[in-house]
């Protein structure tokens, strides 16, 4: 005799297979009131039910999450732009021989900043061995935006050594794909950022931003944000690449300012180095 249980996955599996079959025929999903809510994309597509896609994208990624054991993160971000040393070397290689200054200069400072995504994924490294040491609940796990440059070198790292590490890629107008070294079963698409980024501080033990962009210095700020009015509990927020940073803003104005305190500036550190950036980490936790 079938169960209560039994027969409500049953429902779902057939309002799932006629949703389904409509998509592979090819035929458009028309308008029907006895339609199961759920499995009514125009319905839940509606202005109306955007409250609804908020709580689903906050809680399928952390469901998922958590029947993985993900309870611990370390969060890098930087720029999406930042080519691996190899695919820069063959970009200068290909713009030399094309004669072009404009993709010659281009080029070159694509290898200049690919030391970033090297560093990035030694980062990435150093986690993941540390944490292959650790009990289950204890492990630390690499979490980036998803995309390429940095955040794919960080994934890269922990890659490398064969650990789980978690992207939250973001849908955009011009698509952006998850690169290819987020373990799967823990990759990630969403399109609201706000709830994004409140995934990205939900598990989060350390923020190390490199150099990035404007969606760098947004994610960056919010952290910062959170940690100075309370919102958040204090974590390492390491600031990698100290000239870069430097150059792109002067923290002593909006002191002499009175804009922040002087205390402001212990909320987050300089460093230069993936092995430093880590050391932080570990002395901040007593690791």
């Amino acid at each position: 005799m079938k169960t209560p249980h039994d027969l409500n996955e049953r429902t779902l599996a057939d309002a799932w297979a006629d949703l389904k079959a409509h998509a592979d025929a090819g035929i458009p999903l028309q308008a029907d009131a006895y339609r199961l809510a759920f499995a009514d994309p125009e319905f839940l597509l509606r202005r109306e039910t955007r409250g609804i896609r908020f709580q689903l994208e906050m809680l399928k990624p952390d469901l998922d999450q958590q029947a993985l054991g993900i309870e611990n993160t370390i969060v890098v971000f930087g720029s999406a732009r930042f080519r691996s040393p190899e695919d820069a070397q063959l970009m200068l290689e290909q713009a030399r021989h094309s004669g072009d200054t404009e993709a010659l200069a281009l080029a070159e400072r694509q290898v200049r900043n690919a030391r970033y995504y090297e560093q990035a994924r030694l980062f990435g490294r150093l986690v993941a061995a540390h944490s292959a040491q650790l009990p289950d609940k204890e492990r630390l796990f690499i979490c980036t935006g998803g995309g390429p440059g940095i955040m794919e070198a960080a994934n890269r790292g922990a890659h490398d050594m064969g650990a789980l590490n978690v992207g939250l890629n973001i849908a955009l107008p011009h698509e952006q794909y998850p690169n290819p070294y987020i373990s799967p079963s823990l990759s990630f698409k969403f399109h609201y950022f706000a709830l994004r980024k409140m995934h990205f501080m939900m598990r989060a033990k350390a923020l190390v931003a490199f150099p990035g962009g404007f969606g760098t210095l947004d994610e960056l700020f919010e952290v910062i944000t959170l940690v100075q009015t309370g919102k958040a509990e204090p974590v390492p927020i390491i600031l990698f690449g100290s000239d870069y940073w430097k150059r792109l803003f002067d923290i002593d104005v909006m002191i002499e300012e009175g804009a922040i305190s002087p205390n402001d500036l212990k909320l987050f550190q300089y460093v230069d180095d993936p092995q430093v950036a880590w050391d932080a980490i570990r002395e901040f936790y007593k690791l």
